[in-house]
């Protein structure tokens, strides 16, 4: 499942929490890509070689995304934590940063099956407004939350990401679309979810 949604629209927290908590009936598993490329390069065990280390680096000191000259790092960081997490079907795969457009999207064909979307909806005015008050309880230690930049943030993912929703909808994928208010809580978002549960159990493999 891809989790999409403007940033301060509360995806990290709800991630963490259907990691905790699960969902339909399911072990949840919280890729955070953005957490991964930061503990990419800190952590003693990495899969990344020097070069990329170095990759990583950059685009970190830079608050910068990570190239698509440089999407085999995104696949090797999946890879690893897929393995490191012996993620099979009986765990549903909360993506959370990875793809973040439609270029990503493709690369990733062939490594991951993307069966549904998650989409948090939430207005720009909301946006600033739950950042202001730290409504996800996340963004204390945020050095990336100033007004300039929340509006950067806000203008790539309505041209780069949110197109990722049409994007999977035309390919048959289940999209669903929870609106996002400043008080939302990732435990409201997630009671929610659970009235979603499809009828058959999702990501089984047919014997």
């Amino acid at each position: 499942m891809l989790l999409l949604g403007p940033t301060g629209s509360g995806k990290t927290p709800l991630g963490e929490l259907l990691e905790k908590r699960g969902f339909w009936d399911m072990k949840c598993l919280h890729f955070d890509f953005g957490q991964q490329l930061r503990s990419s390069v800190v952590r003693q065990r990495t899969p990344l070689n020097r070069e990329e280390i170095a990759i990583v680096r950059g685009v970190l000191r830079d608050n910068a995304l990570l190239g698509d000259e440089h999407f085999s790092i995104a696949l090797k960081l999946f890879r690893d934590y897929l393995s490191l997490h012996q993620a099979g079907r009986s765990e549903i795969i909360m993506l959370n940063g990875l793809p973040r457009h439609e270029g990503q999207a493709e690369a990733m064909n062939g490594s991951v099956d993307i069966e549904a979307v998650l989409e948090l909806k939430a207005a720009p005015d909301v946006v600033r407004e739950r950042i202001r008050k730290n409504s996800g309880r996340d963004r204390r230690h945020r050095t990336d939350d100033t007004i300039q930049e929340v509006q950067r943030k806000l203008r790539l993912y309505e041209l780069r990401t949110q197109p990722l929703v049409e994007h999977y909808r035309s390919r048959g994928v289940r999209i669903l679309s929870y609106d996002v208010t400043v008080e939302t809580t990732a435990v409201e978002i997630r009671s929610w979810l659970e009235t979603q549960k499809p009828a058959k159990k999702p990501y089984a493999q047919e014997e």
